[in-house]
């Protein structure tokens, strides 16, 4: 149990392209962060968040008061929902033209986050649209300095080059993934997460267990990403039931969050496939559905898709949500089942037919899954041929439950 050796107090610098400092009370960095960005010539910044949580965690207060000790001025855009869309986007763009600010400092979860990258480039692309930027109508090379102060331990969006926002016109949900989003500092402090809900901290650790799964098993994963995943699996098999139980434990919350950020970088490094590429369809008509939920009612059909194609890799990864397993490739829907198992154990007990997805709406979410920008490029990398009916089968054997 390594994890005893660990200080949560201590606060540590992990570097990939992003300067992240993790651990509780790193959000007190936030000064050194002005500091550094008034050094650079930022005196204006857009804080890009959602309606409640930069409050009510405590976060806005070290921003302003950063920002206020080093001469820089704010201004603050609210209006980021879950599943943001490009309407969100477009509107902080203009807010931040009108300001004229020089950077942005997202606060939030993946959703804020992710809209605040967007955001950024579009600050150095005036006249540019959301639509345009996830529609592929341009490719950036250059966005404003980004800060991410990352309150939910799940997206790893903190620590990557990654983004996704809804055109909800078209129940597109695409994703970027560009070079110049690396956050130029994140901050990633459990306290600020301890206020999460039961629901939220369940669907958040689902949605890291989904990015190492996949960034593990594509066409071009790498022992680097396989790496991150078991230990990303083992983390949060261990500290996701004790979060759930005392959402208060720090050091739940800790490992939690480290866990959410190695599998982010596993994904930055291992990409993704079946089961985003199938999950955004989902959120994209339905943007009340809840990400990491759609997830983990897709996860045990691809598993039971993938296992043959990679079952050293699943077994090894798996080990902790389901042991027994050996890499023997017919041990597919023996995987499958002992992960929904698992996820039913910690609440995720919902399929598609509960939250509301019919058999006739396979057709559509097939559809989808295959002209949304950005989605084929996932599929294309899938450790399996992703067909259209291979993907229709992941979507029907996802309705019901497969271990009952």
């Amino acid at each position: 149990m390594w994890e005893k050796d660990i200080d949560v107090r201590a606060v540590r610098e992990i570097r990939s392209k992003t300067l992240v400092y993790f651990g509780a009370g790193a959000i007190a960095k936030m000064n050194d962060i002005a500091k550094e960005l008034k050094a650079r010539g930022i005196t204006k910044i857009l804080a890009v968040t959602g309606k409640g949580a930069y409050k009510k965690t405590g976060a806005w207060d070290y921003v302003t008061k950063a920002c206020l000790a080093h001469g820089i001025d704010y201004t603050l855009y609210d209006g980021v929902t879950p599943n943001p869309n490009t309407h969100q986007v477009n509107a902080a763009a203009k807010q931040a033209a009108e300001f004229g600010a020089q950077a942005v400092i997202a606060i939030g979860g993946g959703s804020a986050i992710d809209a605040g990258k967007s955001t950024a480039i579009l600050m150095k692309y005036p006249g540019k649209t959301a639509e345009e930027l996830y529609e592929f109508a341009f490719t950036p090379e250059q966005a404003a300095p980004i800060v991410a102060i990352n309150l939910t331990h799940g997206t790893g969006s903190e620590a990557n080059r990654f983004a996704v926002v809804t055109i909800e016109e078209k129940n597109f949900k695409p994703a970027i993934a560009y070079d110049c989003i690396y956050p130029l500092f994140s901050i990633d402090d459990p306290q600020l997460m301890t206020g999460l809900s039961e629901k939220q901290t369940r669907y958040v650790s689902i949605d890291a267990v989904n990015h190492v799964v996949e960034a593990s098993t594509t066409a071009v994963a790498s022992p680097y990403a396989v790496d991150l995943a078991i230990s990303t699996v083992e983390i949060v098999a261990e500290y996701l039931p004790k979060a759930l139980k005392n959402p208060q434990d720090l050091e739940a919350r800790y490992f939690l969050a480290y866990a959410a950020l190695i599998a982010g970088i596993a994904f930055d490094n291992g990409l993704l496939h079946y089961t985003h590429a199938l999950e955004h369809p989902l959120s994209g008509v339905n943007p009340d559905l809840t990400h990491g939920l759609g997830l983990a009612m897709l996860l045990p059909a691809v598993i039971e898709n993938i296992y043959p194609a990679k079952a050293h890799t699943l077994a090894a990864v798996l080990k902790p949500l389901a042991p027994g397993l050996t890499g023997n490739p017919a041990e597919a829907a023996q995987a499958a089942q002992a992960v929904e198992k698992w996820l039913f154990s910690v609440g995720a007990d919902h399929k598609l037919a509960d939250e509301g997805f019919k058999a006739e709406d396979v057709d559509k979410m097939v559809e989808l899954a295959f002209t949304t920008p950005s989605l084929g490029g996932l599929l294309s990398i899938a450790p399996t041929p992703a067909t259209k009916e291979s993907v229709r089968q992941i979507y029907a054997g996802s309705l019901k439950p497969c271990h009952k």
